[in-house]
């Protein structure tokens, strides 16, 4: 009976958590009403603030469930792999409400009193596990620190993002994305690698993530050196 009851509070959480990033996504943190979440969630006041005791915690809920929508490009780590993610990542916030709703927040934050640099240092630390792995394969130039690049790419990312969003409500992202490796990657990688990495073609996965999203997938590190 008790791992009944708790099996149902586990998909109750995952109900209000979905219902709250399609208002929050859709609205904005300000905007969003907790009765339009409870009307989309199909459960009761009590038992959204048994999960949730607050608007605030709720937008912290869903900031913290992002990437549980995810299922990253496995393959060996590196400069393409990196660039197949970001393509990946484009296609997920052009199709998956959670995704999007936490992108969102993680802009607004503010608005509700939070200062929470958890899910830029997230996708820090993924770029960063690549760019090393690119730069032990010898696919970048000596003196590109991983670090730094990661920084840069997350900076970056965020502002095309919100561009594309302004613009063309992201129709236009993978482009806007790929814009930025052709014009990052002279700087970064060395002259042979940047004629053999793949940019402008666009994965299978861009076309295939799933409005309820998938679960995540590990980045792998390591890899073989160039020859």
């Amino acid at each position: 009976m008790a791992r009944l009851r708790q099996e149902r509070a586990v998909r109750t959480r995952e109900k209000i958590v979905l219902a709250a990033a399609s208002v929050f996504e859709e609205r904005g943190f300000a905007r969003a009403s907790i009765s339009e979440i409870l009307a989309r969630a199909g459960v009761t006041k009590g038992a959204l603030y048994f999960h949730f005791p607050s608007k605030e915690a709720l937008a912290q809920g869903v900031m913290a469930a992002q990437g549980d929508a995810l299922e990253l490009p496995g393959g060996t780590a590196g400069l393409q792999n990196l660039i197949d993610l970001t393509l990946y990542l484009a296609g997920a916030l052009q199709r998956d409400p959670l995704f999007r709703a936490g992108v969102r927040l993680a802009v607004e934050q503010a608005a509700f009193g939070m200062r929470d640099t958890t899910p830029y240092q997230l996708w820090i630390e993924a770029f960063g596990v690549q760019l090393v792995a690119a730069k032990e394969r010898g696919e970048m130039w000596p003196h590109v620190e991983p670090e730094r690049i990661a920084r840069l790419l997350v900076g970056a990312y965020s502002g095309i993002q919100l561009l594309s969003k302004f613009y063309t409500d992201r129709a236009d992202l993978p482009e806007r994305v790929a814009e930025m490796w052709r014009c990052l990657l002279p700087g970064i990688a060395v002259p042979g690698m940047v004629a053999h990495l793949r940019i402008d073609e666009p994965l299978a996965a861009l076309s295939s993530v799933p409005e309820g999203g998938l679960r995540p997938a590990p980045v792998p590190a390591g890899g073989e050196p160039v020859s």
